[in-house]
């Protein structure tokens, strides 16, 4: 029913009173937990929501989230979950890292955001530390708000700069649901229902198969089409954490050199150490020509995201006109604050070495609980804490994803593949906290087990 502006003024204050809040009690709680459900939906998405609940099995007072500290966060009623889903990616450094969030509330005291007309020294400073973290020689970068505006840009940059217009990408890839973005996803599923989205040439090649990279790249050549870039995840992470061939990233490395295309790595998700390495594509000692990375840049704290690229490359962004690709919010102060507090702990903390023992550790026992249970796993896939759960069919996924969620452990499905369940916690989540999840883990497979027949 149309609501008036007083009311939606009388709204917005009550939930700044809610907003200004560090705890609540039990009838509060279960008032927003109504309220969160209704809002969602009604005015969010009403599907989403059905998912959700579909998938936590939470019953009547459904899981809001409310704070969180490291791996653990709590709901609005108290009740603590330890996080295996690490929000895709985003919470590399935990749940509301100290030094990210005094980073971000020191600057939001001097000024939230730049006039844009002026130099503001963060982006600055932002820019300079990706050149010194970055592999090879990329220099320059530019900074937005989300995976997909950095694959967007990566996307718009390879085109300038080659003057062509094709790609070629991976099957069950996953690059954002914005529509160029979106052209270049591996799933038909949600490239179809738009309609025409990106008007040049997108070839979908296997992922992990630098021969049929080839045949496509040799093809386009004899016919005349131009590829502008060959882009891929080094891992790749909403089809289940699928480790390519060893010898596959060399190999399109050289092939995109032999063939005058661009390399685009998208480190959205594996960038920043979450595979075992600062980048995904150091895995294989290779060097892309245009990388784009998101998620964990910001600390868990801001939305912040960037694509990179040599200075050779990035004339085309400078001249002859500099303001070529611009944004007004992108790269604003707070988010530049989050991301080089997020690299300064990173770095600190030498977090990719964190993530690979710890994948070490959990890898092998989650695969002798595939092996001691082949009729719910297919197969464990991925680096680092990136992990994969494939399972026989989606149905047993689910079960084991609310099983987990009833004992207080957060996983979540992958978008390009419905038989997955992923593990991608937090980096800096602790060995106690492991061993409890394969506690817990072993606790569901028994009780799944049960009622596979």
């Amino acid at each position: 029913m149309p609501q008036t502006l007083d009311q939606a003024q009388e709204y917005a204050s009550k939930w700044l009173e809610i907003i200004a809040k560090s705890e609540v009690n039990e009838t509060e709680g279960k008032q927003i937990i109504e309220e969160s459900l209704y809002n969602f939906a009604e005015h969010f998405n009403k599907g989403w929501l059905d998912y959700r609940k579909s998938v936590t099995e939470a019953g009547d007072w459904a899981a809001t989230e409310w704070t969180g500290s490291g791996a653990i966060f709590r709901d609005v009623l108290g009740r603590e979950y330890i996080d295996c889903l690490g929000g895709y990616g985003l919470f590399d450094l935990g749940w509301a890292h100290p030094e990210v969030v005094a980073a971000v509330r020191n600057q939001l005291n001097r000024t939230p955001m730049p006039s844009q007309e002026l130099i503001d020294p963060l982006r600055g400073v932002l820019a300079r530390l990706m050149a010194q973290i970055t592999p090879g020689d990329i220099k320059y970068s530019f900074f937005c708000a989300s995976g997909t505006e950095a694959v967007e840009g990566a996307i718009k940059l390879a085109k300038m700069y080659t003057k062509k217009s094709g790609f070629i990408v991976a099957l069950k890839a996953f690059h954002g649901k914005t529509m160029g973005s979106l052209s270049m996803m591996g799933k038909a599923d949600y490239r179809q229902p738009p309609g025409i989205l990106y008007g040049g040439p997108v070839y979908h090649v296997p992922f992990g198969d630098a021969d049929a990279v080839e045949r496509q790249l040799d093809i386009c050549q004899k016919v005349g089409i131009d590829i502008a870039a060959v882009l891929f995840e080094p891992i790749q992470g909403e089809a289940g954490a699928i480790v390519p061939p060893d010898d596959f990233w060399p190999r399109v490395r050289e092939l995109t050199k032999h063939y005058g295309v661009l390399l685009i790595a998208d480190e959205v998700q594996t960038g920043m150490g979450r595979t075992g390495k600062l980048w995904g594509v150091e895995h294989w000692n290779v060097v892309p020509d245009i990388l784009a990375v998101a998620k964990s840049l910001g600390g868990g704290v801001m939305p912040v995201s960037a694509f990179c690229s040599t200075e050779e490359i990035w004339q085309c962004m400078m001249y002859p006109n500099p303001f070529i690709h611009t944004t007004t919010t992108g790269g604003g102060a707070l988010a530049c604050s989050a991301a080089i507090a997020a690299i300064h702990v990173t770095l600190r903390d030498r977090l990719w070495e964190q993530a690979a023992a710890k994948g070490d550790y959990i890898m092998p026992k989650l695969q002798e609980l595939a092996a001691k249970y082949p009729q719910i796993y297919h197969s464990i896939t991925g680096k680092g804490l990136l992990i994969g759960q494939h399972f026989h069919d989606a149905e047993v996924g689910y079960k084991v994803a609310a099983g987990l969620f009833k004992r207080g452990v957060l996983v979540a499905g992958t978008l390009t593949s419905a038989h997955t369940i992923r593990i991608e916690p937090p980096l800096v989540i602790t060995y106690e906290q492991i061993d409890e999840v394969l506690n817990r883990l072993s606790d569901t497979l028994a009780e799944v087990a049960k009622t596979i027949h």
